[in-house]
């Protein structure tokens, strides 16, 4: 397992300060069941309360593993150190531009796998020729072979998912935000894609990863956040957070 010592930390690359996100839904007449007060009712509007109050300091070089369980608030708060989801209350600070990586990142369904890896990426920020240069390798990562000529509405979810996660480590990210992409593909994908992002961290990179794989995180994190029903519960050594949370389920 990769440990903080392993790594030569440097500048802070994402702060979180005291960050809240609320979002609203319709409600539906049912009751919330357990949900420890996040909800609460509304003008028939739920508000919930995804992330309550979450702050933390992450460097340059650091893989930062986040677990909880699904509702969490985990992607929620990636959305918001992405910039894509403002916090209610609190403030995300970024060094640059994050990339985020999600399962259902956006490709074109209708288009063929190698257009949508050249798509894929122009919107990364290559170049056409760059994108051109990147084009095999992205391939022979994805490992789809000869379906790359065929639309993306044709590939089960686990090749679409192969196929993002290809293009978005294509590029070295000063910060990338990964959402559940190890949880596809098999043994040797999975494999090849802890190193990639153990390659992006050791290159200055900062690499947050989602996932319900633990053995994913203990292999490429030096560092784990616990996120539970919105707050953070818990941040340190990947052993010992991901001991607690394994204990408290």
């Amino acid at each position: 397992m990769a440990t903080t010592n392993d790594v030569d930390l440097g500048a802070p690359a994402v702060i979180a300060d005291n960050v809240h996100i609320h979002y609203k839904t319709f409600a539906s007449g049912k009751a919330a069941g357990n949900s420890r007060n996040i909800l609460r009712r509304q003008r028939g509007v739920r508000v919930v309360r995804a992330v309550r109050g979450v702050s933390f300091v992450v460097r340059e070089g650091e893989s930062i593993g986040v677990i909880g369980h699904n509702g969490s608030g985990k992607s929620t708060l990636m959305r918001a150190i992405a910039g894509l989801q403002a916090p209610a209350q609190g403030t995300v600070y970024a060094s640059s531009r994050p990339a985020l990586l999600g399962v259902n990142a956006a490709l074109l369904a209708e288009l063929s796998g190698e257009k949508n890896v050249i798509l894929g990426s122009l919107a990364l920020g290559h170049s056409i020729a760059e994108a051109q240069e990147s084009y095999k390798d992205i391939v022979e990562f994805s490992g789809l072979g000869e379906f790359i000529d065929m639309p993306m509405k044709t590939y089960s979810s686990g090749m679409s998912a192969r196929l993002r996660f290809s293009i978005a480590v294509s590029r070295d990210h000063r910060i990338l935000l990964v959402d559940e992409a190890l949880a596809v593909g098999d043994r040797d994908f999975k494999r090849k894609s802890e190193k990639r992002i153990r390659d992006l961290r050791e290159r200055a990179g900062t690499v947050f990863l989602v996932s319900h794989s633990m053995s994913s995180i203990r292999e490429t994190c030096n560092r784990v956040l616990w996120i539970d029903h919105g707050e953070l519960k818990m941040d340190g050594d990947p052993d010992e957070v991901i001991d607690a949370y394994q204990a408290h389920h």
